[in-house]
Formats: C-alpha cells, structure tokens, sequence
C-alpha cells in the first residue's frame, strides 16, 4: 500500500480516480475512449508531481525524508552495491543493529559499508532501535573503519537517524565519549572517506560518522544538529512551529550546500527516492564513484589537510566590517 504524506493528495485523489479507471473501463468520459482517459489522468499526475516536488518547503523535505517507504541503507547496500559482507560487533559489549557494515564493492572498487539503519516495521524498529545507535554501535563502526584503513580500502558511510540514542543505558556506556572517539579518529584515518545522508541527519548521531572527505546529501534529506520538533519545543515553546523551525535552520540540502556544509546534492527521482528505489541507488552510485576517483588522486598528506580543514571552517562567523567615522 503506497503511503501518501498530507501535500501529496492532490496525486492520491488523482491516482485513485486512475485505480477506479483502470479496474471499471466502462465508466470512462463520455466521448473520449478508455485509453485516452487513462493517458490524460497519468498527465495530470506527473503535473502535479512536477508543481509539488519542485516547490517543497523545508518542512515537506523534513517529512520526505522520514518517509516511511524511503530506501534505507540495506536498500542501498543491495543496489548501489555489490558483494556485501556483514561484519558485526564491537568486540568489546555487543552488536548494536542500528548499525550495518561490512565489506562490498562499488563498481569495481572494494570499499567498506557502514550506515545506520532504521526498521520497516514494529518488530525491526526495535531489532534496529528505530536507527538509533547505542555506544556500541559507534564503537562497531570505528572498528571497521580501522580494519578498512589497515586493509587500504576507501570507506562510505550513509546516514540515515534521528540521531545516537539518548536512553540511561546509553549514557552508563559511555555515548558521548564513544561519538568524540570516533570524530577524533576519522580525522586521522588515511584512506579516502565519503559520507552520504540518505534520510534523516540527526546531531552527533549522524556526525559520529560523517568526518570525511566528501560530505553528499540526497535532494531530500536532512542534515542537522537538532530536529525541527525540538528546536520549536525550545525557542517557540510549541512543537507546531516546526516548520518555522525548519525554515530558520536552513537544514535542507540546498540549503546546506550554500552554506557550504555538504560538497555536493544528490538528485531524486520526482517524488521522492521512495518512489523509484532504481533511480535513486544509481543516482548515489554515480555520485559516490565520481567523488572517490577525486578523492583517491589527492596524496595522502593534503587529503588529512582538507578533511581537517573542512570540519575546523564549519561555524565560522563573519562580522561586517566597521564603517569609519
């Protein structure tokens, strides 16, 4: 059953009325045959796909990318890649199934995987902590980016989560030093690292494996340090000003492109990746395969340099000059 978000009825009114069409033949407009009908409704669907996906504000983004039937990184690892291996555990507490990673191939590259992931439905959401990583999961993760940079093998990380789990087991464990840990340690790690956002960006959550080289966000994902909910909790006193919110943060991926926090804005189907999860996993794989071929002709030295550099510009003020008297 396909899921429609609230700015998307005028397409499920007009895809039901197609749906009647298609399954009564006989009841189609007087003086115009069944199969012009059908091809004047598909019309009108793709037009208002079109005036919809190309006018979305940022709140709508926020909800595609929390769309339910969105593709989630073991879609990806499915068409994007090939060849994936699953590797698990920390080796120190548990395997935390918020994570996935492991080795694979994009076209003829061996990298390795690593990418949070959310569940389908109640019995995987909590197989998966709704994509939420304990301590262990980030752990999981900078034991298989070192094993990668001890094996010479580029890393992509996708991200795709609310953010790290916020819960007293978390924090006995130790969730804020195992997500420093990790951005410390990218930092110093020498093979090529590309990060996708895919869905959801949340905080350090989705930070914690995201110091790279090339930062990608997919048209309709978002990348941001607090949700827009609790951003309106906080400064609006009032969960319904989340869009406001989403607006002021400037969390969208164009949005975070000019402000230069992400290098480069993968393009979606129209609609969404949701709707053809072909055209999006190709889309990502182009992307990815163009920026390691960058990224692996840079020497090791000023590829640490600009990695650093980049993570040490992000919040940088600039004040406008005083006019003189």
């Amino acid at each position: 059953m396909k899921h429609y978000l609230d700015f998307e009825k005028p397409i499920m009114e007009l895809q039901r009325r197609l749906e009647e069409l298609k399954q009564q033949p006989e009841q189609h407009a007087i003086g115009v045959s069944w199969a012009e009908e059908i091809k004047l409704l598909e019309a009108k669907i793709e037009e208002a796909r079109r005036q919809i996906f190309t006018n979305l504000t940022p709140w709508q983004r926020v909800q595609l990318a929390r769309h339910p039937k969105r593709p989630y990184s073991l879609d990806y690892l499915r068409q994007t890649f090939t060849g994936f291996e699953e590797l698990h555990g920390d080796r120190m507490y548990s395997d935390d199934r918020a994570f996935v990673g492991g080795f694979a191939r994009l076209g003829d590259q061996r990298v390795m995987v690593i990418g949070t992931q959310k569940g389908r439905d109640t019995k995987e959401n909590i197989l998966r902590n709704f994509g939420s990583a304990h301590p262990e999961g980030y752990r999981k993760a900078l034991r298989l980016m070192r094993m990668a940079d001890k094996f010479s093998l580029p890393i992509i990380t996708l991200i795709d989560t609310a953010g790290a789990y916020p819960g007293i087991g978390s924090e006995e464990r130790h969730i804020g030093e195992a997500i420093a840990v990790n951005l410390r340690e990218m930092m110093l790690l020498e093979v090529p690292i590309i990060t996708a956002v895919i869905g959801e960006g949340g905080s350090g959550g989705a930070l914690g494996v995201a110091v790279s080289d090339r930062v990608l966000i997919l048209e309709n994902a978002y990348y941001s340090v607090i949700s827009p909910e609790g951003c309106a909790a906080i400064l609006w006193k009032d969960r319904a000003a989340s869009p406001k919110a989403a607006a002021a943060l400037k969390i969208t991926a164009g949005d975070l492109k000019e402000l230069g926090l992400v290098d480069e804005v993968v393009p979606e189907p129209l609609g969404g990746a949701h709707n053809d999860y072909a055209a999006a996993a190709s889309s990502l794989k182009e992307a990815l395969l163009r920026n390691l071929a960058e990224i692996q002709a840079l020497p090791v030295p000023q590829r640490l340099k600009g990695r650093y550099d980049k993570f040490r510009a992000f919040g940088r003020v600039t004040e406008p000059q005083a006019v003189a008297a």
